[in-house]
C-alpha cells in the first residue's frame, strides 16, 4: 500500500515538473522579446544618462551626471555656477495638467457612454462597442491630422459658423491649448469607455432595482451601488488615460504647433535639434519613474478594491 501512494506521489511530482517545463518552454518567445525590446532599450537609455553629451550628438563614453543635474540647473557661461532653471519643470507641470484633466473630462464623458452601452439589449452592445473602436481603425497622426482640418480656421466648425452668421471672421482654435486637448480627447477617449463598459456590463442591476424598492435617490443609487462596484473599471481606464496622455507626442506636435511643449515632445528634441543625447535619456528616465507612481498608486487602488 505505501508503495503504491509512493509511486502515485512520484508520478505526480513528475507530471508537476513536465508541466513546470513545457510552461517555461512556452514562455520562452516573449520572454525574449521583452527582453530584446523592452529591457534592453531600458537598459540603454539608463546607461547613456550617466555618459557624457557628444558635441554633435550621440555620446562620450565618460561618467557623467550633467543630465540630471541640467535637469534643474544651468551653468553660467561665465563663471561656471549653477543656476536653478525650472524650464523642464514646467513642462513636465504642463504635461501632468493636461494629462490629469484629459483624464478627468474622459471619465466624465466616459463613464455616462458606458453605463448607456450597459443598460442596452445584449444583441446591441457589440454594435455600440463597434462604433467605439471605430477610431482605432486609422492611425493616430491620421486621426490627429482629420482634427487639425476639423477646427483650423477654414475647417469645418469656423465654415459652418460663419454660415449660419454666428460669427463675422474665425475663431482660432489651432495651436491652443483647447486645441490639445480636444486631440487628446479624442485619441484617449475609447481608453477610458472601454474598461468601464466591461466593469458596467457585470454589474448585476437587480441590486440597482433593490435599491430603488428600498426608497433610495438616484444620486445614492449611483454613488453607493454603481460607483463601487465599477471601480475597477474606473481606475483600470484612468491609469490606460493618464499614462500616454503624460508622453504625448503626435497631438500636441501637431495641434500645438510646437509652441506648447509636453514631455514627449520635450524628449524628442533633445535626441534631434538639441543633439544632448543623455539629457533626452535622463528626461525619458524621469518620466518612466513617474508612470511607476502612477503604476504603484494604481495597484494599492486595485487591492484596496478588491480586499474591500
Amino acid at each position: 500500500m505505501a508503495a503504491a501512494i509512493s509511486k502515485t506521489v512520484d508520478m505526480a511530482a513528475r507530471a508537476e515538473m513536465a508541466a513546470t517545463s513545457r510552461n517555461r518552454l512556452l514562455s520562452t518567445p516573449a520572454l525574449v522579446i521583452i527582453t530584446v525590446f523592452g529591457v534592453l532599450p531600458l537598459l540603454i537609455i539608463l546607461v547613456y544618462s550617466f555618459l557624457k553629451a557628444a558635441p554633435y550628438g550621440g555620446v562620450e563614453w565618460r561618467f557623467s551626471t550633467d543630465a540630471y543635474l541640467n535637469f534643474l540647473f544651468q551653468r553660467d557661461i561665465f563663471d561656471d555656477t549653477l543656476q536653478f532653471t525650472p524650464d523642464f519643470l514646467i513642462i513636465y507641470f504642463r504635461s501632468a495638467v493636461y494629462a490629469v484633466a484629459t483624464t478627468a473630462i474622459c471619465l466624465l464623458f466616459g463613464f455616462p457612454t458606458a453605463y448607456f452601452m450597459a443598460t442596452r439589449p445584449p444583441s446591441q452592445r457589440n454594435w455600440w462597442v463597434l462604433l467605439i473602436t471605430i477610431p482605432f481603425w486609422s492611425n493616430l497622426l491620421v486621426r490627429t491630422l482629420a482634427v487639425m482640418f476639423v477646427i483650423r480656421d477654414e475647417g469645418l466648425i469656423n465654415h459652418a459658423l460663419m454660415a449660419l452668421h454666428v460669427i463675422d471672421k474665425p475663431i482660432t482654435m489651432l495651436y491652443t491649448n483647447f486645441a490639445i486637448m480636444l486631440g487628446l480627447l479624442y485619441s484617449y477617449l475609447p481608453f477610458m469607455v472601454l474598461p468601464l463598459y466591461s466593469s458596467l456590463e457585470k454589474l448585476d442591476f437587480r441590486l440597482v432595482e433593490a435599491a430603488y424598492d428600498l426608497y433610495a435617490t438616484k444620486r445614492r443609487v449611483l454613488w453607493r451601488i454603481i460607483i463601487p462596484l465599477s471601480l475597477p473599471g474606473i481606475v483600470a481606464g484612468c491609469l490606460l488615460v493618464f499614462i500616454p496622455t503624460l508622453g504625448a507626442y503626435v497631438t500636441p506636435l501637431i495641434l500645438g504647433g510646437g509652441t506648447h511643449l509636453m514631455i514627449g515632445d520635450l524628449i524628442a528634441q533633445q535626441f534631434g535639434t538639441g543633439r544632448n543625447w543623455p539629457l533626452g535619456s535622463a528626461q525619458a528616465l524621469i518620466l518612466m519613474a513617474a508612470v511607476l507612481i502612477a503604476l504603484h498608486f494604481y495597484s494599492r487602488a486595485a487591492g484596496q478594491v478588491k480586499h474591500g
